[in-house]
């Protein structure tokens, strides 16, 4: 503030000066700037120091001579501007007009989370499912939420993947796999209803079993666990990684175990 108000005066004594001996060409006033900046170049020759006051002199001097003399100072025209125009905004300290309110960080929280909990939900669904919530917000700033927190358009956004899936229910998931020992009759099934009855004991219910999709998982083999409220979800084709826990479990039976003796029958298995 301190600065502009210094602009203007020095600018005010200027125009007078050059109002009183004004020629047609302004040369008086264009050796003085040259005077001056042969000044600025003397204290240091490379790179010329520029201080407050030269900006303020100069700025206040290239208000005065036409632009066709501007090729007289040490600094660009460009550079002229951009000092008068710094000096020239310090007086206007009045507070700016407001724009639009941002929006609560609330109702950005929100939207982020139907985002990612409803995957093919789209920027007007989401608006629509807002509305039903008393908040109004514009398909714009929703995809604009979206874009800078990463999350793209329906479609491409991604939902829960399977860790995610498998850790939020550590506690109610049973994974299963076979162990590779020949079988018959409906001796899977029976073994599956073994399993139920155990888990009545469990300290929390168990709501998904794993498994993978061989064809040894009959239909009576999933009803057995449907029958006590138990989803089943396979895993994709190809995809062991999908029931890691289980398959590594076979794994280390066969390899520390199975694989050093032969199964006689049933009763030598169990």
């Amino acid at each position: 503030m301190l600065r502009s108000l210094w602009y203007l005066v020095f600018r005010c004594v200027l125009q007078l000066t050059a109002l009183r001996c004004r020629s047609n060409d302004f040369k008086e006033l264009e050796i003085i700037v040259l005077r001056h900046e042969l000044d600025i170049l003397r204290r240091q020759a490379r790179p010329a120091t520029v201080t407050t006051v030269d900006r303020l002199f100069l700025a206040a001097a290239s208000r005065l001579l036409p632009k066709d003399r501007w090729r007289s100072f040490m600094v660009t025209p460009g550079t002229l501007l951009r000092w008068h125009r710094r000096l020239v905004a310090r007086r206007w300290t009045y507070a700016r007009p407001a724009g639009r309110p941002p929006m609560r960080r609330e109702v950005r929280e929100l939207v982020l989370r139907l985002a990612r909990e409803n995957p093919r939900w789209g920027y007007q669904r989401i608006v629509g499912e807002l509305k039903g919530l008393g908040r109004a917000v514009s398909a714009t700033t929703v995809r604009t939420w979206l874009r800078e927190a990463g999350l793209g358009p329906a479609g491409r956004r991604r939902g829960m993947t399977w860790r995610e899936f498998v850790r939020t229910h550590p506690h109610s998931l049973l994974a299963v796999d076979f162990f590779t020992v020949e079988t018959i009759c409906l001796w899977v099934t029976q073994q599956a209803r073994h399993l139920t009855w155990t888990l009545a004991e469990a300290p929390e219910p168990i709501r998904f079993l794993i498994r993978d999709r061989d064809q040894k998982f009959t239909d009576r083999f999933d009803d057995v666990f449907r029958s006590d409220g138990i989803e089943i979800v396979r895993t994709p084709f190809r995809a062991p990684q999908a029931n890691g826990v289980a398959e590594r479990f076979v794994r280390t039976v066969r390899f520390e175990c199975l694989d050093w003796f032969l199964v006689l029958n049933q009763s030598h298995l169990e």
